[in-house]
Parts: C-alpha cells; sequence; structure tokens
C-alpha cells in the first residue's frame, strides 16, 4: 500500500463529505478504484463529486473530456490531475 499525501487525504475527506459515504476517509486507498468494485460510485457521484472539486479547487473536469474515465479511475489519479490543473 501506498503512502498518501495530503492532498489525497484532503480529496479523500471531500469525497466521503460530498457523497455522504459512510467510510472513513482514512480507509479510501489510493490505488483502488472508485467506481465498480472499490468505492461503489456512479455516474450521478462523478457529477456531484466533479462539482465539489470545481469548487474547493476551482479545476472543472467536464464529462466530456476523454480523459474523465482516467481522471475518476482512482483517488491517485483525480488527485494528480487536481494538482496538475488545479486554480486555488
Amino acid at each position: 500500500m501506498s503512502d498518501i499525501t495530503p492532498l489525497e487525504a484532503e480529496v479523500a475527506k471531500l469525497i466521503v463529505q460530498t457523497l455522504t459515504l459512510k467510510v472513513d476517509p482514512s480507509q479510501v486507498h489510493p490505488e483502488e478504484p472508485l467506481f465498480g468494485d472499490g468505492l461503489g460510485l456512479d455516474s450521478i457521484d462523478a457529477l456531484e463529486l466533479s462539482l465539489a472539486i470545481t469548487q474547493v479547487y476551482g479545476y472543472q473536469i467536464r464529462s466530456d473530456d476523454p480523459e474523465a474515465v482516467t481522471i475518476f479511475s482512482s483517488l491517485r489519479s483525480l488527485c494528480q490531475s487536481i494538482e496538475r490543473h488545479r486554480a486555488k
């Protein structure tokens, strides 16, 4: 298991709070999938999470972005994308 970065811990907390998940943010592993067998998120969750990321980090992830599936594949990939594109 990889060490979690401060941004990953912050975004894990944002995911849990935004989607009112019944999981402790520290249990969101950076390499596990966010969708399907991982956290079990769905497309509605992705929309809600995208809005929260835009509000907190100033980074808008568009649903028509060809990289969206890759961006949302895990907490780590999401955080890497936020780091590259954040405005705040």
